[in-house]
């Protein structure tokens, strides 16, 4: 579990967070929604440790991140995974090598143990075929595939996605998300996914909040968000015409029938 507690962040006097709190539990896909530019990116950087709150609290399971020393900070990241919107895949490398960088960086197993966990992994996102493929080979879903199996390789205890679907085609996309919705469940890790794509808030949003001018206008589920009476958020959410037509059949289903 991940808890914020009041986060403040400036640029240049500019504020940019305004006193988010959040839960972000263990097991369940925590997404953080918003527009480009509403905080979100800044929000996540701060909670994994690339920025500094200027004001307020990320506690990990209770330990204060931001008050740890710099040991204990980097004994923490080695409890994290992280996937990148771009995949960030080594392209002089090949896939088996890119899944065990991680792994030789920070494990102390033996090279057969740390190939077998790359492996391991690899297969778990259905990818055991082409461990001696380039990440050029590949397609971009299977890139981002590549990208889970190395953030799984160290066994974190956190996982981090920063728009794990940009650039993928819908189909592609649902197979991700349902992916690091089922590793997030089997591995009973705290996932927090960046996200403005309704197609994976409606699928795995289990827990959600959403971000607008740097505040939190709003949380719930993806079964609370059609009821949502937030101005922003529907405004957000409802752009699209097809989500707004979905709202509007679901409250005429519920509307009493007229005298």
């Amino acid at each position: 579990m991940i808890e914020l507690r009041s986060i403040y962040k400036l640029f240049d006097g500019r504020e940019v967070l305004h006193d988010i709190s959040a839960r972000f539990e263990s097991g369940r896909t925590n997404l953080i929604i918003g527009q480009s530019g509403s905080g979100k990116t800044v929000l996540m950087k701060n909670i994994v440790g690339l920025l500094t709150p200027d004001r307020g609290e990320v506690l990990y399971h209770d330990r204060n991140f931001i008050q740890m020393s710099r040991r204990e900070k980097k004994r923490l990241r080695q409890e994290m995974g992280m996937i990148f919107q771009s995949a960030a895949l080594f392209d002089s490398m090949s896939v088996l090598e890119n899944v065990m960088f991680p792994l030789d960086m920070f494990s102390a197993d033996t090279y057969r143990d740390r190939m077998r966990r790359a492996k391991f992994c690899l297969d778990r996102v259905n990818l055991a075929d082409a461990i001696d493929k380039n990440p050029g080979e590949l397609s971009g879903g299977m890139q981002k595939r590549v990208a889970i199996a190395r953030a799984i390789a160290l066994n974190p205890k956190y996982l981090f996605c920063d728009e794990p679907n940009s650039g993928l085609d819908p189909k592609t996309s649902l197979v991700i998300d349902e992916l690091i919705h089922d590793i997030t469940v089997e591995y009973d890790m705290t996932t927090i996914i960046n996200t403005h794509d309704m197609n994976s808030v409606l699928g795995i949003g289990e827990s959600i909040i959403f971000i607008c001018d740097g505040r939190k206008e709003w949380e719930g589920s993806k079964h609370d968000i059609f009821k949502s009476k937030n101005e922003q958020l529907n405004k957000f959410i409802f752009a699209s015409d097809l989500l707004r037509k979905v709202k509007e059949e679901q409250e005429n289903t519920h509307k009493p029938p007229q005298p």
